[in-house]
């Protein structure tokens, strides 16, 4: 299931308030300002800073 568009609209970087990027294969939100990845589980975003994962991909869009 993907996530609302509405929602995707609200959500910010918790850490920088910058744009995040819905990955639909990868069920993440990634922020290339701060180089995290957001989980999604059961169709909620974990939008917790201490719970983020470095991106592999650093710098790319």
């Amino acid at each position: 299931m993907t996530l609302s568009p509405d929602l995707l609209a609200i959500l910010a970087c918790p850490q920088c308030r910058g744009e995040l990027h819905y990955r639909e294969e990868a069920e993440a939100l990634d922020c290339n300002t701060c180089h995290l990845r957001y989980r999604i589980e059961n169709d909620i975003p974990v939008m917790l800073i201490d719970e983020a994962e470095p991106l592999d991909n650093a710098g790319s869009p």
